[in-house]
């Protein structure tokens, strides 16, 4: 049976690392580049600012955010690998590689709010573990300052208050009056609309301030392939040898499809029970009011398997 306590132990997260900046447009393109022309151009900072055109400060960031994004991975020797999914976006023949296609940016907010290790923690809580409906800055930055010292850390305010910025402005516009120029740039993850602002109240001071939700709803531009492979993929790093996992893991674990992509329970039940009827993907659907299981032989199927490494048919 699946035991979702070797996937939630006591993992490490990541609270800094992204220089205060959200990730832009235009920067995975240039990191991808750059690091097919010479894989530790990120490990010479000069040579980096130079290559890409941008400041000390945000090479770092985007050396944080392509690992983070699942485009490329430190190795051993100083350097970058660039993933398969990196090749597929922006190699020769490229599927997107001017981040067009809202399926990309829903599977780099996949790799960012569950693949990711160590887990950027904002991602990990907000997304996996935030128990209401909707949440203020103040509120989240006093919940970030509880979790942080629960897991024994001593981060200031003032890194957690950067760290709960970088999160809101990766999903939410950062365009208004008061903007700078730079501060204005929005990165590819606003277009998925998955932040909204609902509302405001008063906080702590009488001081009005933005009040945001997440949009639970049916999300069309989430495909079935799509949906498929990050089932499959949050199967496979969390239980990759067991035949079968809880739905309620599916719908509510952190890290999992229907939290990441905040998904109605009704409609991931309606998108299981649609793919199991596919014998591409290689699990059935076992519904249950009170549990119900996703089943399948191990290793995945070879169909199955092409779907997973394929990295949800994005190409298609």
């Amino acid at each position: 049976m699946f035991d979702i306590s070797t996937a939630e132990g006591q993992p490490s997260y990541r609270f800094s690392g992204h220089e205060t900046f959200a990730c832009r447009y235009a920067w995975l393109p240039k990191a991808y580049r750059a690091i097919a022309a010479d894989a530790s151009i990120f490990y010479d900072e000069d040579a980096a600012m130079v290559e890409l055109g941008i400041g000390k400060n945000m090479v770092r960031s985007l050396r944080f955010w392509i690992d983070a994004m699942g485009i490329a991975h430190p190795t051993s020797e100083r350097k970058h690998q660039l993933t398969k999914l990196a090749h597929t976006v922006f190699g020769a023949g490229g599927c997107d590689p001017y981040l067009e296609d809202t399926r990309t940016l829903w599977l780099l907010h996949w790799n960012l709010s569950s693949s990711a290790t160590p887990a950027p923690f904002a991602w990990h809580y907000l997304l996996g573990a935030w128990p209401y409906a909707e949440f203020s800055r103040t509120e989240a930055l006093a919940a970030f300052a509880r979790q942080s010292q629960r897991l024994g850390h001593s981060h200031s305010e003032i890194t957690l208050s950067q760290h709960l910025d970088v999160f809101l402005h990766t999903y939410f516009s950062a365009r208004g009056a008061r903007s700078g120029i730079e501060d204005s740039l929005d990165g590819p993850l606003v277009e998925l609309r998955l932040l909204q602002q609902t509302g405001e109240r008063r906080g702590e001071g009488g001081r009005w301030e933005a009040v945001y939700a997440f949009r639970k709803e049916p999300k069309a531009d989430i495909t079935n392939d799509l949906f498929a492979y990050t089932v499959l993929d949050y199967w496979e790093r969390n239980a990759p040898g067991e035949k079968t996992i809880p739905i309620r893991h599916i719908l509510s674990a952190a890290g999992a499809p229907g939290q990441s992509f905040k998904l109605p329970e009704e409609d991931v039940r309606a998108r299981l029970e649609s793919l199991s009827l596919d014998g591409r993907y290689g699990f059935a659907y076992r519904p249950s009011a009170i549990q119900g299981l996703l089943t399948r032989d191990v290793p995945i199927s070879a169909e199955a398997r092409t779907i997973y490494t394929n990295e949800a048919n994005i190409n298609g």
